[in-house]
């Protein structure tokens, strides 16, 4: 090959998408409301891959962008830009029928409000048997599978009650086997437990956990309830439209169960964009620039300090977390 050749192949396969490495796989996604003139970026770039079978939290402060990621994923938004994958599904080239089609079968949803999951005048029966219609599930099987949604999450006793019958905890119980009835390959929740007590909240989240579990559903919630986003094997946490940090934990302790060895990570995107968490920045002076240093075993982060002066030794103003001591993450 000629080296004009060779540098139009090296091109191609930069420019090319890198392979589905999850069920859902977003990168560099981006979302850009405008109003009356004004111009509100929701998300600005966001990565994220969640393998098949996973249970996981995405947290982050009011505005940060996770509503916004939840409704692209769902199929009940657009993004402006970027990649979003669902089970082989490209979001962003999707037609309206294959949106609808999708939304009945792909994916499943609940929302922190109990009354827009359930309508008011069926049965909880009634209710989780009706999106079987839309799927085209034969009617003699409908009314089975609901009453088994409804058994394993513990509320086969309420097939006969409306919802203005039930508690809040098994409204949102009864919207988890809705949500779960077209068996989809991924379940979204909303805020789920945010208008719940602590004691409905926990039962509501172990329902999430056994349709996870029992199901094989990939389930993914958006909360700010600490008491679920700790009982999850990952946790993402979303900042101004990125995703910023990730918490593993060697298992998902159940309720009342300490979830101990958590890690938190600093996530490194595609181009190599790293988000540092602020209490970092702030307590190392990290602003506009910063110095990195190659280490044998890892990268140094360093404040600037102005031309000429080398940085501070024996681990002086190293970020931890940053790669400023021996093994972190770089």
């Amino acid at each position: 090959m000629t080296d004009l050749a060779v540098l139009q192949a090296r091109a191609m396969a930069r420019s090319a998408p890198e392979p589905d490495e999850g069920l859902i796989v977003c990168d560099n996604l981006v979302r850009v409301y405008r109003t009356e003139g004004v111009e509100v970026q929701a998300l600005q770039g966001l990565d994220l891959t969640v393998d098949e079978g996973e249970l996981l939290a995405v947290v982050g402060a009011s505005g940060s962008g996770k509503s916004t990621l939840l409704g692209i994923l769902s199929g009940l938004d657009l993004p402006t830009a970027g990649r979003a994958r669902v089970a082989r599904h490209d979001l962003l080239t999707m037609k309206r029928r294959e949106r609808l089609d999708y939304r009945r079968r792909t994916v499943g949803f609940v929302w922190q409000q109990t009354g827009r999951n359930l309508l008011p005048y069926l049965t909880a029966l009634e209710n989780v048997t009706l999106p079987m219609g839309y799927a085209r599930i034969p009617r003699a099987q409908r009314a089975g599978r609901a009453m088994e949604l409804l058994d394993m999450l513990g509320i086969a006793d309420c097939r006969n009650r409306r919802p203005g019958e039930l508690s809040g905890g098994q409204q949102q119980r009864v919207a988890i086997a809705v949500a779960g009835a077209n068996t989809p390959r991924v379940l979204f929740a909303d805020e789920p437990t945010g208008e719940l007590d602590t004691a409905s909240g926990e039962e509501v989240f172990a329902a999430l956990r056994r349709t996870n579990a029992e199901l094989g559903v990939t389930v993914l919630i958006v909360t700010h309830d600490p008491a679920v986003s700790e009982q999850v094997r990952r946790t993402v946490r979303i900042r101004d439209g990125r995703t910023a940090t990730e918490v593993l934990r060697p298992s998902a302790g159940g309720a009342g169960q300490d979830a101990g060895g958590a890690q938190e990570y600093a996530v490194l995107d595609r181009v190599g964009r790293l988000q540092l968490p602020r209490e970092y920045t702030e307590r190392y002076g990290l602003h506009r620039r910063v110095r990195l240093t190659a280490e044998p075993d890892h990268l140094g982060v360093w404040p600037d300090r102005g031309a000429g002066q080398e940085p501070a030794q024996d681990g002086q103003d190293a970020a931890p977390g940053a790669g400023g001591q021996e093994g972190d993450e770089g």
